[in-house]
């Protein structure tokens, strides 16, 4: 618990620092690399299942994925059709490079990475640059997003080992409860709440405190939903940890787990409001 503890702190101090004197150039950089990380912890749970994924270059393509929004913005590069010659680029080197029995599944392994961790965190960046021309409320509707996320993980763990009696997914997650999952959607809408009251002047005009906290409701519901996609990837690769880099959590797709599901969902959630 205290390595957990005091690895949140650092993380939420060193997550608040970057943006502080970085701003948007600092979010983007880190969005890519968490990508980048998660990717490769990613990758090496489909090895472990022996599914044989292109590890090295699939990660540089899921880096480029991830801030292809921000490339195309800024350099009009074309970046947002690297998931395509990614497709090609695997096609290609699965005809001499995998074994014919899981040519396939290097295939599948590779690319389903390249959507479900570099294309979904890509939306983080998508709302950081949303506004170029308040580059402010970008940045506030990212950290309250990941906030949100993020604090229903801590409102279940905690809820789950002071109460949690009836589990939820015995099968994905043994440790997870339906009381734990309450407690961290309950916590989730009072700090988007809060956050809302706190930042009115800098976030859009539906972002009230009773808007996000209604908004709250769905995030949190779903960054329940994507911990468990996680889970369930760790127990088809029969590791326990997709990483160590995190001392007391895991490692970086344990950090990132709620927010690739979140990610799409509150940038969809910002622009239907």
């Amino acid at each position: 618990m205290a390595k957990r503890i005091f690895s949140s702190v650092l993380l939420w101090s060193l997550f608040a620092g970057l943006l502080w004197f970085f701003r948007t150039t600092g979010a983007v950089i880190l969005i890519g690399l968490l990508a980048a990380l998660t990717l490769h912890e990613f990758y090496r749970l489909m090895a472990g299942a022996g599914l044989a994924p292109f590890t090295w270059l699939g990660v540089v393509f899921g880096a480029f994925i991830t801030i292809s929004p921000w490339l195309d913005q800024c350099y009009h590069l074309g970046a947002g059709h690297l998931l395509a010659v990614a497709v090609i680029v695997f096609s290609v080197r699965i005809l001499g490079e995998r074994d014919p029995q899981n040519r396939v599944e290097a295939l599948a392994s590779t690319l389903f990475g390249l959507v479900y961790v570099a294309l979904l965190l890509s939306y983080l960046v998508r709302i950081v640059i949303a506004n170029p021309a308040q580059p402010t409320q970008g940045l506030l509707l990212f950290v309250w997003l990941v906030v949100v996320s993020k604090f229903c993980d801590s409102g279940a763990f905690l809820t789950g080992l002071a109460i949690g009696r009836h589990k939820m997914a015995p099968q994905i997650s043994p440790k997870k409860t339906w009381e734990g999952a309450a407690g961290g959607v309950l916590l989730s809408t009072a700090v988007g709440a809060l956050l809302a009251w706190a930042w009115t002047d800098h976030m859009p005009g539906h972002m009230t405190p009773l808007g996000a906290a209604l908004i709250a409701v769905p995030i949190a519901l779903v960054a329940i939903v994507s911990d468990l996609i996680e889970s369930i990837i760790k127990r088809r690769a029969t590791i326990k940890d997709s990483g160590s880099h995190v001392p007391g959590i895991g490692g970086t797709f344990d950090v990132t787990d709620s927010l690739i599901l979140t990610a799409p969902l509150g940038c969809f959630l910002f622009g239907f409001f």
